[in-house]
């Protein structure tokens, strides 16, 4: 096996291995909405146009666990049950750059202004790319028919309990919807990952608004975790790196990665996969300038300390029950195509 190959399988699997806990609870936490929240109250609170909507789906997602692949389920599950696509790019953006166990990563390691100022901005991601997905799509693209209530989702006299159509909807019906672009997103992060030397940034970039423009070009494409980004930044601090470009890194890695943007493509449109883009690379940038303004007047000192993090072994068997959910939804929904046609 050549060695280029070779290195992608083995990132790829590394990736899996770092991404797959947090994307089975997305799953979990989605087949869970699926069951117990009801179509209207998510018509009622994250349904609809105007400003309030996007408040509520940002202020929802904030301090969620969920990163950026495991967000996507969620996010999915709420948009078929009656939230606007408004409320919904809300959700993606804000939900995946922090949550509780960040946050307290972030204080610990790069201290309170920081971790402070990242879910504020965070939430002010969502509600900017919410209010500009409002406006800029047509509102008959915004309509979201919510799925119809069925045996198999979401009827009271269903033969089979609550927490098993829960495990059901999110281990088998969401895996189908996204399975295959996930994996093909992991696959060219893999590359990107591998063609990019890990120590090029810290030895080559500068300050100012350069070095946040290579680090949001690095965070947008790879797939990096809220809380596992937090090491990773506080490195490329110790090395010379401006605290306002480590908080691009910050944004843009876990709000964004080939899987999910090439997830929301496909199941919010490309105007709405654009918007979504283009409001993190915005937000992170302005965000970036006005923490390193706060970081030069206030003389901010960020020191690397150790965090907890979940056991290697942990992670290795998330990886495989994740392959087995994937590889069981996609070659059960090609045998339903193949009868189909």
């Amino acid at each position: 096996m050549p060695e280029f190959v070779k290195t992608v399988v083995v990132d790829f699997w590394a990736t899996m291995a770092e991404m797959s806990p947090f994307l089975l609870f997305g799953f979990f936490v989605a087949g869970l909405l699926s069951v117990f929240v009801s179509q209207t109250l998510v018509e009622r609170h994250l349904g609809g146009r105007g400003l309030w909507p996007l408040v509520k789906a940002s202020i929802f997602g904030v301090p969620l666990p969920l990163c950026s692949c495991g967000v996507i389920p969620v996010s999915m599950s709420l948009h078929k049950h009656g939230a606007g696509k408004g409320a919904t790019i809300s959700f993606l953006l804000s939900t995946p750059q922090t949550g509780v166990d960040s946050i307290f990563v972030t204080l610990s390691l790069l201290g309170p202004i920081f971790a402070i100022f990242r879910p504020i901005a965070a939430f002010l991601t969502g509600i900017i790319g919410g209010g500009l997905v409002n406006a800029l799509e047509p509102r008959a693209r915004q309509q979201q028919t919510p799925d119809k209530c069925t045996d198999e989702c979401c009827s009271d006299h269903a033969e089979s309990g609550k927490l098993q159509r829960a495990f059901k909807y999110g281990f088998i019906t969401l895996p189908r919807d996204i399975g295959k672009a996930m994996l093909l997103g992991l696959v060219i992060a893999a590359i990107i990952s591998v063609l990019i030397p890990p120590d090029f940034f810290a030895d080559h970039l500068g300050t100012g608004i350069f070095a946040m423009i290579v680090m949001m070009f690095l965070g947008i494409p790879v797939y990096v975790c809220a809380t596992a980004s937090v090491p990773v930044a506080a490195a490329l601090i110790l090395k010379g790196l401006t605290p306002g470009a480590a908080l691009v890194f910050l944004m843009t890695g876990p709000a964004t990665n080939a899987a999910s943007f090439i997830t929301i493509w496909k199941a919010l449109g490309r105007r709405t996969a654009i918007i979504y883009l283009a409001t993190v690379a915005a937000c992170a940038l302005a965000a970036g300038i006005v923490l390193d303004y706060i970081a030069i007047g206030l003389k901010l000192d960020i020191t690397a300390q150790h965090t907890w993090m979940l056991p290697p072994i942990a992670k290795h068997i998330s990886a495989i029950i994740l392959i087995v959910v994937l590889a069981y939804a996609i070659i059960t929904k090609t045998k339903t195509m193949n009868r189909t046609n």
